[in-house]
């Protein structure tokens, strides 16, 4: 009996072997393509790499260096602004349609051709929305200014046109209110699918009982979804500090606007790879400085919606 066993396990052994192989290629490009650059980095980080020659250890002469940089905390402090302004906009949209979706007096219909209608502008790529916002936002022959200077000539009025994207007074919002229009339909979705995920007979027997809509939301719906709203502030946090695409393609570097729409992925991006200017070493180094910063708030998202919680 005990050699009987011992086959069927070095049989069973034999057949689970199997099992790394397939996750093999996985792992293989995930340590390459993934965990290779974050930990290259790292160490570039602690160099004075410009782009070609020897790489020479420095220490943390990087780190002083970027926490003295005024241009960086410029550059972080745009990026936040424009953040703040897009997560205020982004979330409260999602949320005003998930409480009317989500209203059980209201009782919405059509769910599924929203969700592909709201969602419809996470899927065009970035290029693509830069392009259209730079020409519906020209000053001069966009489309947007055109339908406000008819509107000002219904009541009599002279419109001045707005350079949208050119003034550095309103570059930055116009900026957060396009990622706002680009990402609500994500965050609508994460938080529908969240509610969907709670039994309807909470809302009943609540709406059965007289509970209004606002007590309905702040003492059922709010609660239950906790998990699912601390995923999207996170990763909007996240990708909100990250935010490259949208600013970098519609402010060229020549416009006046551009010091106060660039972001510090655009700074990193001037010395990373931008020809003149490339300082690799500096560059992993702001690329870590914001990995900090971005780790330090998400903790403290983190502790405020675990201490809500208990």
């Amino acid at each position: 009996m005990g050699k009987i066993a011992k086959k069927k396990r070095s049989k069973i052994t034999a057949y689970n072997n199997w099992g790394y192989l397939f996750v093999a290629p996985f792992v293989i490009v995930f340590l390459i393509f993934s965990v290779y650059p974050v930990l290259r980095t790292l160490y570039l980080s602690f160099t004075d790499l410009k782009i070609l020659g020897d790489a020479h250890w420095i220490g943390f002469a990087n780190y002083k260096r970027v926490l003295d940089d005024k241009f960086f905390w410029k550059a972080l402090g745009n990026t936040v602004r424009i953040w703040v302004v897009n997560i205020v906009l982004q979330l409260g949209l999602a949320f005003l349609l998930m409480m009317v979706f989500s209203d059980v007096k209201y009782k919405m219909k059509g769910l599924p051709v929203f969700r592909i209608i709201y969602y419809l502008p996470n899927l065009i790529a970035a290029t693509s929305i830069a392009f259209l916002f730079q020409t519906l936002l020209d000053w001069r022959y966009g489309s947007f200014n055109i339908m406000i200077s008819q509107i000002y000539k219904l009541f009599g009025a002279t419109y001045n046109p707005i350079d949208w994207l050119g003034n550095p007074g309103s570059s930055g919002y116009t900026i957060a209110v396009i990622q706002s229009w680009m990402w609500f339909g994500n965050s609508f979705l994460m938080l529908m699918a969240g509610v969907q995920g709670v039994s309807r007979d909470y809302f009943e027997a609540a709406s059965i009982d007289g509970a209004g809509r606002w007590t309905i939301f702040g003492k059922i719906t709010l609660p239950l979804i906790k998990p699912i709203m601390m995923y999207v502030a996170i990763t909007s946090l996240i990708g909100g500090l990250q935010m490259f695409d949208l600013p970098f393609l519609m402010i060229s570097a020549s416009s006046a606007a551009y010091k106060d729409v660039q972001t510090v992925m655009m700074y990193l991006y001037k010395f990373g790879f931008t020809t003149g200017s490339t300082q690799t070493g500096y560059a992993s180094a702001v690329a870590y400085v914001l990995f900090d910063i971005i780790l330090i708030i998400s903790l403290i998202q983190l502790k405020m919606f675990n201490r809500k919680e208990d």
